[in-house]
């Protein structure tokens, strides 16, 4: 037979007992485990966009300072892997190959090993939109001014 005081202890014990197991979900993030792998990054994400091969095709342009400029450019290609880039036809634009980099922690620009910053304008699976300046500092030759390319994969 109980007694209140044995009641009263068992009502304590339980209670202890659920304000400990409460503190050990607490710690352990509330019971839903913890991740230790939280996915991709950002950029990984935007690099797997980003990889493969891209060319001009109808929807594709190249503009300097909103001219039309596509043909001095005819068979262009621009070629993506992690760190590296080739290029078919691209004139005075870009080096046959080069190395890239993402500029800090963005996903929206690019730099070039030879230091020109390239702004990604649009970027999807299948459509990849940038744009550039180039100056007589950040090119070997040809025309410097704005410069706006959308290529298609």
């Amino acid at each position: 037979m109980y007694t209140i005081k044995d009641k009263v202890s068992r009502h304590f014990e339980l209670l202890l007992l659920a304000i400990v197991i409460l503190f050990i979900t607490a710690s352990c993030g509330g019971g839903g485990g913890g991740d230790d792998n939280p996915g991709p990054s950002e950029q990984e994400l935007a690099f797997e966009k980003l990889k493969g091969n891209w060319r001009i095709t109808n929807n594709g342009k190249i503009e300097l300072d909103g001219s039309d400029v596509a043909a001095n450019y005819v068979g262009f290609t621009l070629s993506f892997t992690n760190g590296a880039f080739t290029t078919t036809n691209a004139g005075d634009l870009f080096p046959a190959s080069g190395t890239w980099e993402w500029v800090g922690e963005s996903t929206n620009q690019i730099r070039t090993g030879r230091g020109k910053v390239v702004t990604i304008v649009a970027l999807t699976t299948t459509n990849f939109e940038f744009s550039f300046t180039k100056t007589a500092s950040n090119a070997v030759a040809g025309v410097s001014g704005n410069y706006v390319i959308r290529v298609t994969k």
